[in-house]
């Protein structure tokens, strides 16, 4: 087969490594991780890529994507599927499976996940958009020299407020997990979440990474139960089960 892959870039090492071992053709486009402050417009941009995609050309179109703060809730499926994995965000793709996840989940509930792309992406976070309310809390918010633009925008009062909440966040967190691959040891990803642990007084920790849920996806081995397949004239609709997501006519 022919696939076309629309993906966050956040997941560009982990794809393209699958990409050069995959049974299909395979052609990437990589969006902004940038998207993920906004999910009204990742969608907006999604679709538009979608809809700009060559049926003559692909048989299918395979959206790097999990549900990601509801940013992929509504998009439609044209002249080709959709297929995309059943996860709530990337890191069930670096994990291999959204059952391994829930595991490290129970087993850690207070830990935030690295990987080369979150950290390769956590400043530049590629072509800016306009923030909203429902947006991750990510490195850029927490850096002051966003201060004076909250300020413009909320008002001196809401800026402080705004700058006292986002800080906040981190103490939910005890663990900073590197999703680790052997792809990517040269780059020594370990010294910099350890360095990050030690600032932030966390526990660091180590996971070996696991590819089989993206190999799988670009092989074309998509079976119901961790992939969602939107055949022409649906839309992504979000469900409240270990499903995460389900297809719907438009």
């Amino acid at each position: 087969m022919n696939l076309k892959v629309i993906a966050c870039e956040i997941a560009a090492r982990e794809i393209y490594h699958c990409a050069a071992q995959a049974l299909n053709l395979v052609t990437v486009e990589f969006l902004t991780q940038g998207l993920h402050d906004n999910s009204d417009q990742m969608r907006v941009e999604l679709q538009k890529v979608i809809d700009a995609v060559d049926t003559e050309k692909f048989d299918a179109i395979l959206l790097g994507y999990g549900l990601c703060n509801n940013g992929i809730v509504g998009l439609q499926a044209r002249g080709r599927e959709l297929i995309i994995p059943r996860a709530h965000d990337c890191i069930t793709f670096l994990l291999g499976s959204k059952e391994r996840y829930a595991q490290e989940f129970e087993a850690h509930p207070g830990t935030f996940y690295y990987s080369s792309g979150w950290l390769e992406h956590r400043d530049r976070k590629g072509d800016r958009v306009d923030m909203m309310a429902n947006s991750g809390l990510g490195d850029t918010w927490r850096k002051m020299q966003e201060y004076q633009k909250l300020v413009e925008k909320y008002g001196e009062d809401n800026a402080k407020y705004l700058v006292e909440f986002m800080g906040k966040w981190e103490q939910h967190y005890t663990h900073g997990t590197l999703i680790d691959f052997d792809f990517v040891k040269h780059l020594n990803l370990d010294r910099q979440v350890t360095e990050i642990c030690l600032e932030k007084g966390w526990e660091f920790l180590r996971l070996h990474g696991n590819l089989d849920l993206l190999q799988d996806w670009l092989d074309g081995r998509w079976d119901d139960e961790r992939f969602l397949r939107v055949p022409p004239g649906h839309r992504v609709v979000a469900e409240f089960s270990e499903r995460i997501i389900r297809a719907e006519p438009v």
